[in-house]
């Protein structure tokens, strides 16, 4: 069902149109065009405040996707600087670590772009 204070605005403004005649039209449909804005722009940021599916308390921090990215590759940098050291020596390590640098540094950089 229509809001009656809407149906009500397009009558008064109807009416006005046929009070004032056609030159009146343009500047009366732009008002009634604002006030609708204005109601659906009420509507939509009621709706979106009734559907909050995070409550406001509970948000995580910007960081929070980061932790298991970090973790990850600090125990998976154990064995993998055990086995490049080994094999290749301190080139080994070298690359072993940058790679896991460049990894957690997009991972970044992802997470930074999605907010």
């Amino acid at each position: 069902m229509p809001d009656k204070s809407l149906r009500d605005d397009l009558q008064a403004t109807l009416e006005a149109r046929r009070d004032l005649g056609p030159e009146y039209e343009a500047a009366l449909i732009d008002s009634f065009v604002e006030r609708l804005d204005a109601t659906i722009a009420h509507r939509v940021h009621a709706e979106l405040e009734r559907h909050d599916a995070v409550p406001r308390g509970k948000r995580t921090s910007p960081a929070a996707p980061m932790v298991p990215i970090v973790l990850g590759s600090l125990a998976l940098g154990i064995p993998l600087t055990g086995v490049a050291g080994a094999t290749a020596g301190g080139y080994g390590l070298v690359i072993a670590w940058l790679a896991i640098v460049v990894v957690n540094v997009a991972a970044a950089a992802a997470v930074m772009r999605r907010r």
